[in-house]
């Protein structure tokens, strides 16, 4: 089974509600974009947004230049249900983001709350930093969410890799500057904790 059947499977199983990874909103990370990127126009990029409600989130805080990226197109048509008329705006992308053809230097903000600690193949690890620096802008802000040091191995069926902000600093390499980080455990719909690494970097040096 490839990635995309495995999250349509997981989406036509489960509503977003049962889904481990549910958030009514995502406080922590809406705190870190309006820091990172005051100005409403600043373009952001979703990865492996899911179902997430971030979307609507920052739509009512008046951000415009969104664009929402998942492998399953049942995840991001449950999103554009929700919002109805106000998905009209946002740009909409069904793609793996580590083959995604995302446009160059077009990002001020790249998000991406657990898909980074799924790439257990140090390749794909290298693919997804080259997609990150072809489309962020130069002083871009990047806020990656991960599995801390004491999250879990396993999630929805496929192994994890768990980061404190050291290791995942040293993934990214020196062309990005950790500006913060921290530790939250999160409570999954089931009741369990997961304890997750939340990390903002700012691109310093691009490649071009």
């Amino acid at each position: 089974m490839d990635a995309q059947q495995h999250w349509e499977g997981i989406y036509a199983k489960n509503s977003p509600e049962q889904c481990s990874w549910f958030r009514q909103h995502l406080e922590r990370s809406l705190a870190l974009i309006e820091r990172a990127a005051p100005d409403k126009t600043s373009p952001i990029l979703d990865v492996g947004a899911g179902a997430s409600t971030l979307v609507d989130d920052l739509l009512a805080r008046g951000y415009r230049n969104l664009t929402v990226l998942d492998i399953s197109q049942a995840a991001l048509h449950l999103s554009r249900m929700r919002l109805g008329a106000a998905a009209t705006p946002v740009r909409w992308i069904c793609a793996d983001m580590l083959t995604a053809a995302l446009p160059a230097q077009a990002y001020a903000l790249w998000h991406d709350r657990a898909v980074f600690h799924f790439l257990t193949e140090p390749q794909s690890r290298r693919i997804y930093r080259q997609q990150l620096l072809h489309a962020m802008q130069a002083g871009g802000q990047v806020i990656l969410s991960t599995f801390g040091p004491q999250g879990p191995m396993k999630c929805s069926g496929l192994d994890a890799v768990r980061y404190d902000a050291a290791s995942l600093t040293a993934e990214l390499g020196q062309q990005f500057r950790l500006e913060e980080s921290m530790l939250e455990d999160h409570c999954t719909p089931s009741g369990k904790t997961q304890q997750f690494l939340t990390a903002r970097f700012s691109l310093v040096k691009t490649p071009f």
